[in-house]
């Protein structure tokens, strides 16, 4: 009857212990700071963040400020989400390379790309052609 709690303990601290580990492994506070070479992190965004650092954006934009929502509610659920499939993705190595974006991702660049870009949109958009 004594075993139970030891076995509990020891497979609750085997369990901890190898998600502290994977989670220093692949550097998980990393991507809780707002730095774009977090997005780097795994190797299919390499030519993504060597593009954007030669790009015209670098000035002006982190990755954040394109690919996520800016309200902190729904960016947050974003980073949960894109979070949990990027980590399950890598652990059971099932991602798309290259990297390819989700549909609700893509709504989210759209709206900040208008966000940002929205004058300049209506400008052509509406220019004789």
């Amino acid at each position: 009857m004594r075993r139970w709690p030891l076995l509990l303990a020891a497979l609750i601290g085997t369990l901890a212990g190898v998600g502290i580990f994977t989670f220093d492994y692949g550097e998980g506070l990393s991507y809780f700071s707002p730095d774009p070479r977090a997005c780097k992190n795994c190797h299919v965004m390499n030519d993504e963040y060597a593009s954007w650092t030669h790009g015209p954006h670098h000035a002006t934009a982190r990755c954040i400020d394109c690919h996520l929502p800016h309200a902190l509610v729904p960016k947050y659920i974003a980073k949960a989400d894109n979070g949990y499939r990027h980590s399950k993705g890598f652990t059971f190595m099932d991602f798309h390379d290259p990297i390819m974006i989700k549909p609700r991702n893509a709504e989210t660049l759209q709206e900040n790309c208008l966000r940002c870009h929205g004058d300049f949109v209506q400008a052509v958009h509406t220019s004789p052609g």
